[in-house]
């Protein structure tokens, strides 16, 4: 078993370093809420002492963009639940167990999933550790009976510290070294070493204190039973950096921050409008309030007379719209335009496809990073049962994002023009059909109603029956 050093156990990949205050603040981002207020986010005034500045912070509002937008990209990629073919793993004991509770805290495998991809969009990756306890057993019987099998544990990027990627002769990039940060109290950190050939487990003592000479201490040492490292990265894009990913919150994380500047002037120039400042001498006897007197000295100079100092509130539209703008531009960045809309805007059918367009091309990249980390997780979870995964994993390729009001509108308007074709009309009604019902087994139903009926048929916004067509034809031909 290897040994390794304080200086080893604490040491911080370079890109690492260049990375940590990104993911601090993109995570402030998300969260929001009073983590994000005791961010220090907000632009210091010169002269502002500790005291005013935290209450400016506590008076101001957050507007979360970041959250939102996150959000609505997981709500479309789990929508259409992926498509799990497990081949030979099927009706593996430990499969639906797994399923139920993938890392044995109660959490299912979908939501294992959701959550790693909630964590790549904010970080830009998101780690899972597949791995299985290391409990002596005599039967497979005895490991069914104690539940022993593979579970997944998952790590954001602030607690993965190093990792070592080799180029093997075939050109793939094999892990060879990994540190994890497993817990850390009161500056005692749990941190856990993989390689192919081991797992070792150290406290170490202060550890954000590399000055200080505490030995770390070995808590627990294991063969690594597969052979490997059971790591799986889920990239929510990938960066020319191996093991960075490009987070969604690159841009829109500044922008939600200016915002959140804005909201401070705005909240600062109404409260001094509504509340001017009373410049007077220390003589002078003045209470503010609707109905206030003022008393001054009868000796008092001309030039001292009391006077209220208040700022012009023109302003307030200016730094509005500035906002207003901003909340476009973070709209434009993610394709959300037409998703997030609170009011009516018009806009072309042509510039609505092409940002759903743009909007499915990034949902399709990433749920092509999501069918490619669940391979490999279900790959590890075979071989940790000395078996071969050979199932396939299939996620959506294309999501339809379409403005249903305005294609249905526009349906209606065809279906106006009266133009007298029984095979126009039905294909018309069949397109209103997809965009009013969901139910595939419903909107069979009415196709096969549409194609088989017969008699009465709407033209446009007349009526005929089958006998007057009849009769038509027969004066047509006379």
């Amino acid at each position: 078993m290897a040994t390794y050093t304080r200086e080893f156990l604490t040491s911080r990949h370079p890109h690492y370093l260049e990375k940590i205050n990104d993911w601090k603040f993109h995570y402030l981002s998300y969260t929001g809420g009073q983590d994000y207020q005791n961010g220090y986010l907000l632009n210091r005034y010169i002269l502002e002492t500790d005291e005013e500045y935290l209450k400016r912070a506590e008076n101001t509002p957050i507007d979360n963009h970041c959250k939102n937008i996150v959000q609505i990209y997981s709500s479309f990629l789990f929508r259409v639940a992926p498509t799990r073919n497990y081949g030979s793993l099927e009706g593996n004991q430990d499969l639906e167990s797994f399923i139920k509770d993938a890392d044995l805290d109660g959490r299912s495998f979908n939501n294992i999933i959701r959550e790693m991809q909630l964590n790549a969009s904010v970080h830009g990756t998101c780690w899972a550790i597949v791995d299985k306890p290391s409990v002596l057993t005599e039967t497979r019987a005895e490991e069914l009976e104690q539940d022993i099998r593979p579970y997944i544990s998952l790590y954001t990027p602030e607690n993965v510290l190093n990792w070592k990627f080799e180029r093997l002769p075939n050109g793939k990039f094999y892990l060879t070294s990994l540190t994890l940060m497993e817990s850390i109290y009161q500056d005692d950190a749990i941190v856990k070493v993989w390689t192919p050939e081991d797992v070792t487990t150290y406290e170490v003592k202060d550890f954000h204190q590399p000055h200080r000479n505490t030995q770390p201490l070995l808590l627990d040492e294991q063969p690594n039973q597969i052979g490997e490292i059971p790591a799986v990265i889920l990239y929510n894009q990938k960066s020319q950096r191996r093991g960075i990913g490009i987070s969604d919150l690159n841009d829109i994380a500044e922008l939600q921050k200016a915002i959140y500047n804005d909201y401070s002037e705005l909240e600062q120039l109404i409260r001094l409008s509504n509340h001017p400042s009373l410049v007077k001498t220390p003589n002078v006897e003045a209470s503010a309030g609707a109905g206030s007197i003022i008393e001054m000295p009868e000796d008092l100079d001309t030039g001292l007379k009391p006077y209220i100092i208040q700022p012009s509130s023109q302003s307030l539209s200016g730094i509005m719209d500035c906002i207003n703008m901003k909340v476009e531009a973070i709209n434009r960045i993610t394709h959300m335009g037409a998703v997030r809309a609170t009011e009516t805007r018009i806009q072309s059918g042509i510039a609505l496809q092409t940002e759903f367009q743009l909007l499915n091309a990034r949902l399709s990249e990433k749920a092509d990073y999501l069918q490619n980390a669940e391979e490999q997780i279900w790959s590890l979870f075979a071989k940790w049962q000395n078996l071969t995964f050979d199932g396939e994993i299939t996620y959506p390729d294309s999501f339809d994002l379409r403005d249903y009001a305005t294609d249905l509108a526009f349906y209606q308007q065809a279906r106006a023009t009266s133009i007298k074709s029984d095979t126009y009309n039905r294909e018309i009604d069949k397109q209103i059909v997809e965009a009013v019902i969901k139910d595939d087994e419903a909107i069979k139903t009415i196709f096969d109603e549409i194609d088989g009926a017969t008699g009465t048929t709407t033209l446009g916004s007349f009526e005929t029956t089958a006998l007057e067509d009849e009769q038509n034809a027969e004066e047509e031909e006379a």
